[in-house]
Order: C-alpha cells, then sequence, then structure tokens
C-alpha cells in the first residue's frame, strides 16, 4: 500500500496531469499551499497558525479554484472531507477570493464537494482549468428558477409547462436526477428543448448531452434542436467523426458516448457536461449503459413513454424516484381525453389466418394445394408445423399474401380513398420483410415497386436527406414502410395512420412504444396532401397482440445473461479449484496465468474499473498469484469476476469456442465423463462447420479433420485442449460463413378464420349520445331541402326571432326529442340558442363545447403565466375540473374544500392579490360563455 506522499506523486499527480494541469508548474498548481491564518484559536501547534494544504489549483487569473486533500490509498478518501472543507473556508477567508471548490482523495477515489450547494459525490476524474472556470462562472452567475420564464412557443401546453416547472423546482432544491413519463406523441423532445433553453437562459446549464438508443433519433432530435435553437452550436455535424469541445448541444448515441469516455488516448473530462437527458429511460440503459451516467458529473434527466405502472424498479432508482412516483407523469389517457385531444385514439382489428390458427398440416391445406404439394414430389403427412412456427420454421407465402391483401382492404385511405395512408408494417425478421415487400409489389405491380420499402438500420441507403426514412416522411410514396426493429421507436411522422403487427410482440414496454408511432396528430399548418385529416388510427394485430396483454399485462420477463467474459473467467477459477483439490500445480500456473491476461483487458477508462480500482490494487503484487487461497478465490470470484462483463472489444466468437473448450477440459479433469461427452459432440460440431473452402482456415485442415475423429478426443491433454484454443478460436468467425438450414417454403392458399375490431384503452363517447346527435344531425340535413328557413340559413343569411321559434316547433314536430334542452346537454353547450346548433351541424359556424371553452381559456392562461409553480398549476388544474364538474364557481368556494388540500388558505395561501383576481376575472369569462 502506497503513503501519501507516494500517492501523491504516482496516482494524484497524474489524474491531475490527465486533466490537463501541470504539478510542476506554479501558475497552475500549487503544493503545500500556506493558509497563513490570522487568528489562531486553538492550542500553538508546530505550524504556528499555518495551515498546508496539499494542492491547490488556480485559475487563469491566479486566484485558488479549488482545493484537493490527498491521503494515502490504504485508507478512505472520507478521512481527508473536513479537512479539505476547513482549508476552503480558510483560503476564503484569508485570501479574499471565492470559496474554492473541495476535492479529496486516496487516489483511487476522488469526491467533489461544491459547497453550499451540493452534498459530496464521487467523481472519476479532476476537471480541467475550464471545467473549474465553468464551475464558478455557474455558481456566480445563475439566477433563481422561480421567476424564469418557459419559452411556449417551443412547448406551451398545459402539461408541458407543468413538467418543466416540476423540474426546475427540484433543480433548485439541489436534486440531481429527474424522471419524466410522457406518453409517446406528448413532445418530449419539445419539453426537454424548452427546459433545456431555460436551464441555459437562467445560467444553470452551459453544456447539454442528449442520449439516444439508435442513429434515426440522433438526426430526429438534432433537428427538433437546429429548429427550437437555431444559435446554439450542436455536435455532431455530418461527416464529423471525432468529438469536438466548442458545442453547446451534443447528440449521441449510447455507443458513441462509451467509446468516447474509454478513449484512453482522446478522453472527454467527466465534468465537461451540466446537464445529461437520457431519452427512453428503461431497462436496457442500466443494463448496458449506466456506464456513461456514472461517468460524467451531471444533474441527468430521464425522458420515457413506458407507462408509470410497468416502469422497472430499477429505472425508479436510477432517477432517485420513489417507485411509481417519478418527478412528473402525464398519460396516454389524459392526452387522448384532453379537450380538444392532444394525441389519436386508435382502433384495433384482430386478423387471424387459419394456418396461423390452426397449423400448416394435412387437415387445413385444402384439396387442391394437397394435389400441387404431391405433384411436387412432397409428403403431405410430412408436413406439420404450428401456427406459431410460421415465419420460423415455415415460410408460407399465401398467409402473407392474405395479410397484405386485408390490410389493402381495411386499411385507412387517403383522400382519395384508394391508397393506403402512411403505414409501419412490423415484421419478424428481414427475410420476412423482403418476403412482404415482394407481395406488394406482384399484387400491386401499376405502383412501380414504389408502394412498399424495407427499411432496416444497417442498410446505408436508409438515412440522411433523400434517403428511405427521409423519402417515407417527406414523400407522397412510399406509403408502407417495412420494417424489423427500426421504427419501433422514437420515429415521429405525424401522418401515420395504420400500423400493422406481422409479429409477436412479448415486451409490454416495447408494444406501447410501437403503439406510439401513431399516436400523432396532425399539424393543421404542415398539412401533406397524403394525408389531409386524422381523426384516429387502425392497428391490424395479425399475431393476437392485444389478447396476450390483456392476460399479460406486464408481458413477458426477459432473463439476464450473463456476459461471455465473465462466464469464461468463472469457468477458469472452478478448473483451478478442481486443479488445486487434486494439487495438480501445472494447470493451476497455467489458468492463473490465462485469468491474469483476462484482468489485464480490462478498459482503463471504464467508471466501473475505475470504482474498483482501490481492490484490484491487491492483484498488482504478485505474491497474491502465488498460493491462491479460499479467500483469495473468493475474492476473485465475488469482486473480480462481475468486472469482466466491462470487457467489449473482443472477438466473441473466439471467445465462446475458448470458453467451450475450458468447459470440457475442466470436465476431463473432474471425471464428469456424461459431461465430457456431451461437450465434445458439440465442439465437434462447431469444428465441422469450418469451412475448408477459405484459405486462412484450410492452413489447419489436419487438425480441423484430426479434431473431429474419436482418437483425437480419446488421448485428449492440455496441450491439445490449448492447440484447439490457439489455432481455430481465431477462425470461428467464418463459421457465419456456413448457411443454416432454410426454413420450409410453401406457397399455400391461407383463408381468414377471424377477424374484428377489439375494445383496447381509451374509449370515445357513449353510444347512445353518439346515436342521437347523428339522428339530430341526419334529420336537419334531410329537410335543408324542403324547409326555406333552413335554406336561408344554409345561404348565410340571418334568420328572425320568430323565425328561429317557427324552426325550433317544426323540428319538434318532425321529432318530439329535438329539443333546445337536450341539445345542449348532447353538445355539451349550456347557453347556445338553436340557430347556433343547426348552423353547427349545416358546418357553417363552429361551436365549441363548453369543456372546449374552459379548457382552451385555462391552457391559455397557463401559457401566458409560464412562471407558475408546480403547486399553482395544481390548483388551476383542480379549478378547471371544477368548473366542468358543477359548471359553477363562487369566490367561496375557493377557500374551502377541495382547494384547502393544497393549502388551509385555500387560493389566499397559493397566490397573491394580483394573481386572484386574474384567476377570477378568468373563470368570470368561461362561465359567461
Amino acid at each position: 500500500m502506497k503513503n501519501e506522499k507516494l500517492t501523491r506523486k504516482e496516482i494524484i499527480d497524474n489524474r491531475l496531469k490527465q486533466a490537463g494541469w501541470n504539478v510542476t508548474d506554479l501558475t497552475q498548481v500549487i503544493e503545500e499551499f500556506d493558509i497563513h491564518l490570522t487568528v489562531v484559536e486553538e492550542p500553538t501547534t508546530p505550524y504556528a497558525g499555518h495551515q498546508y494544504s496539499d494542492y491547490v489549483l488556480l485559475g487563469k487569473d491566479g486566484k485558488p479554484l479549488a482545493v484537493v486533500e490527498a491521503k494515502k490509498t490504504s485508507v478512505d478518501a472520507a478521512l481527508g472531507r473536513e479537512q479539505a472543507k476547513q482549508y476552503c473556508y480558510n483560503i476564503q477567508s484569508t485570501q479574499g477570493v471565492d470559496l474554492p471548490f473541495c476535492f479529496y482523495t486516496n487516489g483511487h477515489d476522488i469526491y467533489f464537494w461544491d459547497l453550499e450547494n451540493y452534498p459530496p459525490k464521487k467523481v472519476y476524474g479532476f476537471p480541467t482549468r475550464d471545467d473549474l472556470e465553468r464551475y464558478a462562472y455557474i455558481r456566480k452567475a445563475r439566477k433563481p428558477l422561480a421567476g424564469e420564464l418557459i419559452n411556449t412557443n417551443i412547448a406551451g401546453r398545459n402539461y408541458q409547462i407543468a413538467s418543466i416547472r416540476a423540474v426546475m423546482e427540484a433543480v433548485e432544491k439541489r436534486k440531481r436526477k429527474f424522471l419524466l413519463v410522457m406518453a409517446t406523441g406528448t413532445g418530449k423532445t419539445r419539453t426537454c428543448i424548452a427546459l433545456v433553453d431555460a436551464l441555459m437562459r437562467a445560467g444553470w446549464v452551459e453544456r447539454v448531452l442528449f442520449l439516444v438508443d439508435r442513429i434515426a433519433l440522433r438526426d430526429q432530435t438534432l433537428e427538433a434542436f437546429k429548429e427550437h435553437l437555431p444559435n446554439e452550436p450542436r455536435w455532431l455535424k455530418q461527416g464529423e467523426k471525432e468529438i469536438a469541445t466548442d458545442r453547446r448541444i451534443y447528440v449521441s448515441t449510447y455507443p458513441t458516448m462509451l467509446n468516447v469516455i474509454r478513449n484512453e488516448e482522446k478522453s472527454l473530462s467527466p465534468h465537461f457536461f451540466d446537464l445529461i437527458v437520457v431519452d427512453e429511460s428503461h431497462r436496457s440503459i442500466y443494463n448496458t449503459y449506466q456506464e456513461i451516467l456514472d461517468y460524467f458529473n451531471t444533474i441527468t434527466l430521464g425522458l420515457t413513454a413506458t407507462p408509470t405502472d410497468v416502469i422497472d424498479h430499477n429505472t425508479f432508482q436510477l432517477f432517485e424516484c420513489e417507485d411509481g412516483v417519478p418527478t412528473f407523469a402525464y398519460s396516454y389517457d389524459e392526452a387522448v381525453n384532453h379537450i380538444p385531444p392532444f394525441l389519436s385514439n386508435f382502433q384495433v382489428m384482430k386478423i387471424k389466418t387459419k394456418f396461423q390458427d390452426e397449423g400448416i398440416s394435412k387437415r387445413t391445406i385444402s384439396l387442391e394445394d394437397q394435389q400441387k404439394l404431391m405433384l411436387e414430389g412432397k409428403e403431405i403427412e410430412e408436413i406439420n408445423y404450428e401456427g406459431t412456427e410460421i415465419e420460423k420454421k415455415v415460410i408460407n407465402r399465401g398467409t402473407n399474401a392474405l395479410i397484405v391483401r386485408e390490410f389493402m382492404e381495411e386499411s385507412i385511405k387517403d383522400a382519395n380513398g384508394v391508397l393506403p395512408g402512411k403505414t409501419i408494417f412490423f415484421c419478424i425478421s428481414k427475410a420476412h420483410a423482403r418476403r412482404v415487400e415482394e407481395i406488394f409489389d406482384s399484387l400491386y405491380p401499376e405502383y412501380k415497386g414504389e408502394l412498399a420499402k424495407v427499411l432496416v438500420s444497417e442498410d446505408p441507403r436508409v438515412y440522411g436527406k433523400g434517403g428511405l426514412l427521409d423519402q417515407f416522411v417527406s414523400n407522397d410514396m412510399p406509403r408502407i414502410a417495412i420494417s424489423v426493429d427500426m421504427l419501433d421507436t422514437g420515429i415521429d411522422v405525424r401522418e401515420l395512420v395504420n400500423l400493422v403487427f406481422a409479429k409477436p410482440v412479448y415486451s409490454y414496454t416495447k408494444f406501447w412504444q410501437m403503439i406510439g408511432r401513431g399516436t400523432r396528430l396532425l399539424e393543421p399548418e404542415k398539412i401533406k396532401p397524403w394525408c389531409t385529416q386524422k381523426d384516429n388510427f387502425l392497428i391490424l394485430d395479425c399475431w393476437d397482440n392485444f389478447e396476450y396483454f390483456k392476460l399479460n399485462p406486464r408481458g413477458k420477463e426477459l432473463k439476464g445473461q450473463i456476459p461471455l467474459p465473465v462466464r469464461l473467467f468463472g469457468i477458469r477459477l472452478e478448473k483451478i479449484e478442481e486443479a488445486q483439490t487434486q494439487s495438480n500445480s501445472e494447470i493451476v500456473n497455467k489458468e492463473v496465468q490465462k485469468i491474469r491476461k483476462q484482468v489485464e483487458s480490462l478498459p482503463k477508462n471504464s467508471v466501473v474499473i475505475m470504482e474498483a480500482k482501490h481492490e484490484l490494487q491487491r492483484l498488482e503484487d504478485d505474491n497474491f498469484w502465488n498460493n491462491l487461497t479460499s479467500d483469495k478465490m473468493e475474492f476473485l470470484e465475488a469482486v473480480v469476476k462481475p468486472l469482466l462483463r466491462t470487457v467489449s472489444d473482443v472477438d466473441f466468437k473466439a471467445m465462446r469456442f475458448e470458453k467451450d473448450i475450458v468447459e470440457v477440459s475442466l470436465a476431463h479433469l473432474a471425471g464428469e465423463t456424461e459431461k465430457f461427452e456431451t461437450l465434445k459432440e458439440s465442439i465437434i460440431e462447431e469444428i465441422g462447420e469450418l469451412p475448408l473452402s477459405i484459405n486462412i482456415v484450410a492452413r489447419e485442415q489436419e487438425l480441423i479433420r484430426q479434431a473431429q475423429s474419436n482418437h483425437y478426443w480419446a488421448t485428449i491433454n492440455e496441450d491439445k485442449f490449448e492447440e484447439l484454443i490457439q489455432k481455430l478460436s481465431p477462425l470461428m468467425k467464418f463459421r457465419e460463413a456456413v448457411i443454416p438450414l432454410a426454413p420450409a417454403k410453401f406457397n399455400l392458399k391461407d383463408i381468414v378464420a377471424e377477424k374484428e375490431f377489439v375494445e383496447f384503452g381509451p374509449q370515445h363517447e357513449a353510444l347512445s349520445v353518439a346515436k342521437y346527435r347523428e339522428l339530430v344531425e341526419k334529420k336537419i340535413n334531410e329537410l335543408v331541402s324542403s324547409n326555406p328557413i333552413l335554406q336561408k340559413l344554409k345561404q348565410g343569411q340571418e334568420i328572425s326571432t320568430d323565425e328561429a321559434e317557427q324552426l325550433a316547433e317544426e323540428l319538434h314536430n318532425e321529432h318530439p326529442h329535438i329539443t333546445i334542452d337536450l341539445l345542449r346537454k348532447v353538445y355539451n353547450h349550456r347557453k347556445a340558442a338553436l340557430v347556433q346548433f343547426i348552423k353547427h351541424i349545416l358546418g357553417i359556424e363552429q361551436l365549441e363545447t363548453f369543456a372546449e371553452t374552459v379548457t382552451k381559456a385555462f391552457d391559455d392562461f397557463i401559457a401566458k403565466h409560464s412562471y407558475l409553480t408546480s403547486r399553482q398549476l395544481q390548483f388551476l388544474d383542480l379549478l378547471k375540473n371544477f368548473v366542468l364538474e358543477k359548471g359553477d364557481v363562487s369566490k367561496c368556494n375557493l377557500i374551502e374544500s377541495p382547494f384547502t388540500m393544497l393549502h388551509p388558505e385555500g387560493i389566499r395561501g397559493i397566490f397573491n392579490q394580483k394573481e386572484i383576481d386574474e384567476i377570477l376575472s378568468l373563470t368570470e369569462q368561461v362561465l359567461a360563455a
């Protein structure tokens, strides 16, 4: 273990150097910084009123910016916490400078304490001088967020304002992590951009990182920032490969950013960003990419569309929220039921074919098709497939063709009523997608191959301006995007009116993300000729997905897989234990060398490895490996083995073969004959799949031939196991060149076994109300041709009071239930006259319902008062619902229940007098409507 002096010289100096500090340059760093205390309150010490800070980091103006207190590696860094804090306050008082930032470290663990602002936090590197100067500027210049206005041109809906305000209030309370749960289509990205805008204007944030999980979403997000914050420089630009450090907005995929922070030659400072936004924050991020969030010292905002009730416990934990209680939530039901709706509702049509329902066998194949199969020389008795095996073990063109034809018949069409509107077909595999595309082309050749196109992520033609995705979004054709995973999440196409589930889905989170592709409403100012109207969208469910999720609301839980490097390390440890039991020191030494190599391959810049640096020190001592006692083996098993999950830059096909060989060698060593035979057969099969037609493989032809013989395995030993690993592992990547056994292919006629609309999701109006409106509208439109008063109205002329009364009487005679009271109730308008209802029905003027009038007035009020707090917004929401339910409100009501639930004094405890007057004026205005 290193003493304090060695820790400083060997580790801390080096880590400061990595952050750009030159420890020998007195204009940057002063070691043993002398703090001369003017008042000595304690007894005289050898220091006689002096304190010496291990390191003080200086700004460009030569003034102290930060204190670093060093402890030896063998002790807890926290022992330096109070000492470092004391030095910071003493430097502030003696030097007359701003309070320095506080760091304490034992070399491996570094803690950063922004005194008077945040509690100490473990960080994974020192800040650069630029970082510290940015921190100092932000600390001094930031403004209170309570009075910061929100740009309602970017995000002006009531729930968007409320969500931004909720995060800003949490930021001011010094929280560091937040989670927004907002249904797909409710404008998560816009809400986030408006939040970034407010935080930048208020001086709390200078650099932002927006993380997404695919390239198409990265490009879409960059476009959104370009539209709403055009003056903020963005990374990345087209053609850029390296990370640039002169931008304010950074949008990146998770893998790209992981590579950036692991790059030992040109890494990014852990203090580079002030805010990270994590798009689609669910299981995958903390399983794979939490390293990014741990690496950066920032405030972090998670965005997800997954419904609150099915969000994983770990996601809430990651963003420091109670289970089921995000920072803010706005659901799909709330958006659909808002007046007017913020999202489109949907209908579900279930389509099930005979083969999907009953399978493909002699019993279900038509006689005509059976005769064709016999002529082709196929044994009908041997054809027996379950419906669930379609597109896996068996391919039937007739089933795909039937689904395509049913889609063309049932789909929502464009304004001409001929072609389907914009559609996504969700397919099982890329081969399935290509088959569906080929069926569209052959059934509808008149569209010259432009109607339907396959969009898959590995096709370079999909991306960029003029690419297939851009064509689908911006052009009339193609109408149908056939996708495998690529379009399941995040792609924003408002004109989508059909979704076809041509595959089974088992993840509830993914299922709702896929549905979310169709929920966005059209923007009136951006109407496209191929979609001029969108009332709802249609889902064609060809695989009983809705039925599955009714029975299994949370879907199928995926079991986590142990990463391959971890499994290999674990098997080698087992082999060492077995060899120790047999006192076989030769095997022990050989395997020890192997696991040491695996430990050396750990990525040094990985946060996970930096976190474990203190424990990993034990492995640096050669004596550790000389005699692996049970406690050392336990340490390797419990502490070191899990770290192997960080290894990514390796040939996994070679490693899998190596793991198989080590496993079979362990069975051989332990005398487990049955297991050895099973593993041996599997390995012989793997070796047999190596293609000798490839030169580099052919060079090992002799070994490949021998390794498939029983004689070779009968005389197997450690040297032969090692030879297989050394010579054949690197060749395993060529195994994929071997064509796997193809599924059976048929072109059998399939028929629809079941077709029906399914009830799922938010419901529309009660049937009786809808039918009454239909009756009234039909009756009035029928009477126009014979009724002169109605004709007068239709031509835009006004009618007299007497004519209005005469018309009311005639309508009542035509149908006794057409009364002004019923019309007011059904059209939800308390004060409209009969003539207004008739003008509305004839399409002459639009009549707002009472609910629409109230909601619009409250939404406008909130947009004009974007400084309101979360509690004030909560009060206004309660007041709006009170007015809608009761149809009235008095001043007295506002200081009674339910308003006293928010504050004992009701409105008086939440708003000032000027705001109360404005709210009273608002309620008078809506009640007069």
